[in-house]
């Protein structure tokens, strides 16, 4: 992973700093994400200006070697960090262990993307899917567990992608398809999918089931929904991320779909918002108006596939379409986007999302958008912070929950998003399962 050798050492020599940065400029980060990295090689006692001189060289061999794409990226520093002569600089003295608190799981935040079928993604190759991922500032995936119709699956994907994920500090929800036909037997698959231990001990981070209609053969009521969403509460407690993905509420829909009975036990509310022949700004501003009247946190899906099989224009949404999505989803109080879906989107999609500013983690409390301010507003709350309002706003009063998080998270309280308090916002804690007496 990118951090390792900025994590491992106390000193980077500048040839492998340059290589890091080049890794991300190359696969198309957003320029946070550099500096980013170059802070840390700060951290890690590199003299930034020493890069510079190297970057030229270091460029060339990334381009020497092809490596047009995280993955190729990846080896090129790989060979460059085996070939960097040890550092002579004395050790740096011992740091205080970072111990980030968490007393509920994290709701889905930042950018994402779903993830279908393992194989038709990057070649089925997990190091290049996180990799990717990575490079272009996802910092959460969604990944298949099971359906009514094909049970409990993807367990041995979910091995491999879990571990490999959250060392990049990604984290990773599972998705499932239940038709209601049996909410009982739905449920049971869903904790099976939640439960889920890889043999290192990571566990999927919330679960989405993603509700349809009748049109995709879902036993669909406000009973059922009711009886599923209960039953799926009751069997993981109220810390545990639960998340509705539903369908994007026009108006033909509202009039048939039980929004109230769906989402009355989760966390927030995924719509799917595929915009087809219409347009993603109009679509997505009507779904988080209409939606915010359950008072939930709404992290909208956006179109990433060919939708002239369902009515809409031929091809893969144009790159300007993804932009206009994401921003206006940030206008009208998104906490997040992510996109259907990972097999189907186009490099020029990709790169859309990667470059777009409106979700990513900031490097500073500085000069912070809307759409980012919740980013953290939302880590802060699912980290031992509950308290914390999610207004779009990074203003003084939220120095004061810094500083509290920073204390619990053995971090100087210095109330600003420095560093160390990012770091420790974005690492990986399991979210808690704490079932619930059955009513």
């Amino acid at each position: 992973m990118l951090q390792n050798p900025l994590l491992s050492a106390r000193r980077v020599q500048p040839c492998v700093a340059a290589a890091l940065l080049s890794v991300l400029l190359l696969s198309g980060a957003h320029r946070s994400e550099t500096a980013s990295v170059a802070g840390l090689l700060r951290v890690a006692g590199t003299p930034v200006a020493g890069v510079g001189a190297a970057a030229g060289a270091a460029v060339g061999t990334l381009d020497a070697v092809g490596a047009v794409d995280a993955v190729g990226a990846l080896d090129a520093v790989g060979d460059l960090v085996a070939s960097a002569p040890p550092s002579t600089a004395a050790p740096a003295p011992a740091e205080a262990v970072i111990t980030p608190p968490a007393a509920r799981g994290v709701l889905p935040t930042g950018k994402g993307m779903w993830l279908w079928q393992p194989d038709k993604m990057e070649g089925g190759n997990v190091d290049a899917l996180v990799a990717r991922a990575k490079a272009l500032g996802f910092t959460h995936l969604y990944a298949r567990t099971g359906s009514t119709s094909s049970g409990l699956h993807g367990l041995a994907f979910l091995d491999q992608l879990l571990p490999r994920a959250h060392a990049a500090n990604i984290r990773v929800y599972g998705w499932d398809f239940p038709k209601l036909i049996d909410p009982e037997a739905d449920v049971a698959r869903a904790v099976g999918a939640i439960t889920h231990t890889t043999p290192g001990g990571h566990r999927i981070d919330g679960f989405v089931p993603d509700i349809e209609t009748s049109s995709e053969g879902v036993q669909l009521s406000e009973l059922a929904a009711h009886h599923y969403g209960q039953r799926l509460r009751e069997a993981v407690g109220h810390d545990y991320p639960l998340v509705a993905a539903v369908p994007r509420p026009s108006a033909p829909m509202v009039a048939r779909y039980p929004y109230g009975a769906v989402v009355r036990y989760f966390d927030a509310v995924a719509p799917m918002v595929y915009w087809l022949n219409r347009q993603p700004d109009t679509d997505v501003a009507g779904a988080l108006v209409w939606l915010s009247q359950f008072g939930k946190p709404v992290i909208p899906i956006g179109q990433a596939y060919d939708g002239a099989p369902e009515g809409g224009r031929p091809g893969a949404p144009h790159p300007d379409e993804i932009r206009r999505f994401i921003a206006t989803a940030e206008q009208y109080g998104a906490t997040g986007v992510s996109f259907w879906s990972w097999q189907h989107a186009t490099p020029e999609i990709f790169h859309a999302i990667g470059l777009a500013p409106e979700f990513n983690v900031p490097v500073d409390g500085n000069a912070v958008r809307p759409g980012q301010a919740r980013v953290l507003q939302n880590l802060m709350r699912g980290l031992d912070e509950p308290a914390v309002p999610v207004t779009g706003r990074w203003d003084p009063p939220m120095e004061k929950y810094v500083a509290a998080y920073q204390e619990a998270a053995n971090i100087p309280a210095s109330g600003k998003l420095d560093g160390p308090t990012r770091q420790a916002m974005l690492q990986i804690v399991p979210p808690p399962i704490k079932p619930l007496p059955r009513r």
